[in-house]
């Protein structure tokens, strides 16, 4: 089958960089800075809703979320995600790339909105009506990362694929960045607005009844980018090698990208062909070719996403025990929330964003391989750096050393593994399985998100019972939760040899569906 397509192929391939591989890219980034903007958006919110809805009147401290709800709002999103990536992975693949595309931006449209407009006002109903939103916010959320990169990588060229597919996944960057910024922009107008003092001055006053809007408002906004770049997804084209290799319709893939590249391209007649002899993702023969292939990408993304999101969801606490934020009681609801974002924000302009676009700058040049090694590498370099001597960097004057070693490894998460391990499952599985493969990759980093976000919530507590936070069991503290998060950025090292490298190929090279043929 090969043979025919190769015309429409190679002129994508080889196709120079044009405007209309700019637009795939913000049309496809949309989705991920949305995604961005409301998983770490919550983060945000949690302290907000301890404070409104699970106040205890004549504490010492101000309300927080009980464990379980604290893990409920946090989690739940990430359950969400996983179920989507798996689902709408294996739908793009059965129905089409393009079919499905609006679906995923549809719900997390509505849902956005949805878990802002959460119903009651009682702590109950309102977690209840967050969490059922947000789940499938999550879903949609899900849906996006095998169709962005599956629908990016194929329509990209050989020569910069890995950058634009990276470009995509870059958007996240800017989602943080904009959750941080409009959350300290809201909450400074709430401040000015709605003057509180602080929790150790008047525990109720401190938070102003319009303090509920505020988080609300947070969430709500969320939708905003999502829906302003629909109907620009809705008009995209499939792609030619979903059209062409698996639909089998290589006139249609022909016409298709001549509009999109603006260029003639002879469509070779069909000659009666054997039917190619196509494995199943569960076959013998998919196994032998690519099962270590998706081992690798599995694998890696799981151990990234214990170490990137227990950091990322819980930043907050590490800053408040390092004093960066200062206690709890000394500010009101609302001016809470601007330091978290400030902080948050700082971290994200810093390192995260940065990260981002030195692996679009250089991955094409120095490959996928080299940049996922070398930021695991340092990744545990300086998780190590900051564990052995925690008790060293918590005393006051050694705070911008910890930061800045913090900062660092999120600068090498993002310019390694975090963007390299979105890459490449789009890059070397057979077009037929490619938005599944990347799915499952995908799917088994949520489970890793969620054992990093679930687990270091309770590990990060400290070793003495009676300084937990209220409801939780004693942990093994914040200083030997980073020995382990070592460890497992060390065993991410290891994992990458199994991962392929695919600079420069083409994609039917890499997957080897020339040979399929003649296998």
């Amino acid at each position: 089958m090969a043979k025919e397509q190769l015309q429409v192929l190679n002129a994508l391939d080889s196709a120079k960089t044009q405007w209309y591989h700019f637009t795939a890219i913000v049309i496809a980034g949309m989705g991920f800075f949305t995604d961005a903007y409301d998983l770490f958006c919550i983060s945000l919110v949690t302290k907000l809703l301890g404070r409104i809805y699970y106040h205890v009147e004549g504490s010492a401290k101000p309300g927080s979320l009980p464990p379980n709800v604290s893990a409920a709002v946090n989690g739940v999103a990430l359950c969400g995600t996983l179920a989507g990536q798996v689902f709408f992975g294996w739908l793009g693949d059965k129905l089409g790339r393009k079919k499905v595309y609006g679906m995923t931006l549809m719900l997390m449209v509505i849902c956005s909105v949805a878990s802002g407009l959460s119903f009651g006002h009682t702590p109950k109903s309102v977690v209840s009506t967050l969490c059922f939103f947000r789940f499938w916010l999550g879903f949609g959320i899900g849906g996006d990362y095998p169709l962005s990169a599956t629908i990016m990588s194929e329509y990209a060229n050989k020569k910069t694929r890995g950058a634009f597919v990276a470009a995509v996944f870059a958007m996240q960057g800017f989602g943080i960045l904009a959750g941080g910024l409009f959350a300290m922009l809201m909450s400074a107008i709430f401040e000015a607005k709605f003057k509180a003092p602080a929790y150790e001055v008047d525990p109720t006053g401190s938070t102003v009844p319009q303090a509920d809007y505020l988080w609300r408002i947070i969430l709500m906004v969320g939708a905003l980018p999502a829906a302003l770049t629909y109907y620009s997804r809705s008009k995209m084209p499939e792609t030619a090698r979903y059209t062409a290799l698996v639909a089998n319709n290589v006139k249609q893939a022909t016409s298709d990208m001549s509009k999109v590249l603006q260029v003639d391209i002879e469509a070779e007649p069909v000659k009666p062909q054997e039917p190619v002899k196509s494995f199943g993702l569960f076959s013998k023969n998919f196994m032998r070719r690519h099962g270590l292939h998706l081992l690798g990408t599995t694998s890696t993304w799981f151990l990234l996403d214990i170490a990137f999101y227990s950091q990322n969801l819980f930043q907050k606490d590490i800053f408040s025990a390092i004093g960066w934020i200062p206690s709890a009681k000394t500010m009101n609801a609302v001016s809470e929330v601007y330091r978290i974002a400030r902080a948050q924000t700082l971290i994200a302009l810093c390192s995260t964003v940065p990260g981002y676009w030195f692996t679009v700058a250089l991955i094409d040049k120095i490959g996928r391989f080299a940049i996922q090694l070398m930021g695991f590498f340092f990744m545990t370099v300086f998780m190590f750096a900051l564990a052995f001597p925690y008790n060293y960097w918590t005393h006051k004057d050694h705070l911008i050393g910890f930061v800045v070693l913090y900062s660092l490894t999120f600068f090498f998460a993002n310019f390694g593994p975090n963007a390299t391990t979105f890459v490449v499952p789009a890059e070397i599985f057979p077009a037929r399985l490619r938005s599944t493969c990347h799915g499952i990759s995908a799917a088994a980093g949520k489970l890793g998100a969620m054992v990093g976000a679930f687990g270091f919530l309770y590990l990060a507590q400290p070793q003495d019972k009676t300084k937990a936070e209220a409801g939780f069991p004693a942990g093994i503290g914040v200083k030997n939760s980073l020995i382990v998060l070592g460890v497992v950025n060390f065993l991410g090292l290891l994992f990458t040899f199994f991962v392929p490298e695919s600079k420069g190929k083409s994609l039917e090279e890499i997957s080897g569906e020339t040979n399929e043929e003649r296998n």
